[in-house]
């Protein structure tokens, strides 16, 4: 019976060395999520020999050759960012959004509004203040606001002018509320150029009882790309391209048939 292959398999990645070369001891297998379609292109460039009494090439050669990849996943994973593509270290952890759709009413003396962001997370940064009834957006100024302007502090207190107390403002800011488990983030830091992460791919294709394999032995990653829909599930694309390992490893693949 004849072998096919049905649906996008199953797809690992193994961080083998940070983005300046140092190799990780003890590298922790990261599953591709959700996978919807993997591409695997392999191909080599051709050397023709010709003469002048043929059209056709006497001689052919194998010249350079590539193997490259591309992985679409339905769900994110912060480990693809930190340890496959920027290569730097991330942290537990998570920093969200406050989207106001509530609303707080300016208070008298001393016109000041300070945030409480959730599950007892610290401020990070001001995303803007709106006003509720005519969703005029508030000017920030650095301190003394006049009318339809406000200052705002490291801590997220927001002082307004006394003629704005009692209008109703949306206040929107972004917050990090500590140690999430599982939860991931990092800060890019630039890094000379030629300086990059490299992993293995593992790539498991099982369909009616039997299966293909290929293992990349070294992979680096060209492009992570996502773009979001109004009415879609995000997709982010993963591309990475092969190359031999330290004792000329390149691929390995297996198949039932």
């Amino acid at each position: 019976m004849a072998q096919a292959i049905f649906g996008a398999g199953l797809m690992w990645a193994t961080p083998l060395q940070e983005f300046d070369g140092t190799p990780i001891a003890n590298p922790t297998p990261i599953m591709i999520g959700t996978l919807q379609e993997v591409s695997l292109d392999m191909g080599v460039e051709l050397k023709e020999l010709f003469g002048s009494d043929s059209q056709y090439a006497k001689f052919v050669a194998g010249g350079k050759a590539k193997i490259s990849g591309k992985a679409k996943m339905g769900t994110v994973k912060g480990e693809i960012f930190s340890s496959l593509f920027f290569g730097q270290a991330a942290t537990d952890g998570l920093t969200s959004v406050k989207y106001d759709t509530v609303g707080t009413v300016i208070p008298t003396t001393p016109f000041e509004v300070t945030v409480t962001p959730p599950v007892s997370g610290d401020f990070v940064a001001d995303l803007g203040v709106i006003d509720k009834a005519t969703l005029k957006q508030f000017k920030r100024v650095a301190s003394a606001p006049a009318t339809g302007e406000y200052a705002v502090s490291a801590l997220g207190v927001y002082t307004f002018a006394s003629a704005d107390a009692g209008d109703t403002v949306l206040i929107n800011y972004s917050y990090n509320n500590g140690v999430v488990v599982g939860a991931k983030q990092s800060t890019m830091i630039a890094v000379p150029m030629g300086y990059s992460p490299t992993f293995s791919v593992d790539l498991y294709l099982p369909y009616n009882g039997k299966s293909m394999i290929f293992t990349l032995h070294k992979c680096i990653s060209g492009k992570l790309s996502f773009g979001t829909k109004l009415d879609d599930f995000t997709m982010p694309e993963f591309e990475f391209q092969a190359f031999s390992d330290d004792i000329g490893r390149v691929a390995t693949w297996s198949t039932s048939e």
